[in-house]
């Protein structure tokens, strides 16, 4: 339970901080680096949750003693 929690703080520091760097990027008329930048905040929550997942794919293969 902790982890989870633990996570979905991370994701949202990710996203406070991907948001102030987008608005500051974008404020300094550099869109394209502001667009690369939520890019790149949204690719590594995705890497995060794709690995709970496995995460939980494992636990749930565990418990049923599938292989």
């Amino acid at each position: 339970m902790g982890s989870d929690v633990n996570l979905i703080f991370k994701i949202a520091g990710v996203g406070i901080l991907v948001a102030a760097a987008h608005w500051v990027l974008k404020s300094a008329g550099k869109e394209d680096y502001a667009f690369i930048t939520t890019l790149g905040g949204v690719a590594v929550v995705l890497v995060w949750v794709i690995y709970q997942l496995g995460n939980l794919f494992d636990q749930v293969k565990s418990v049923f003693k599938l292989f």
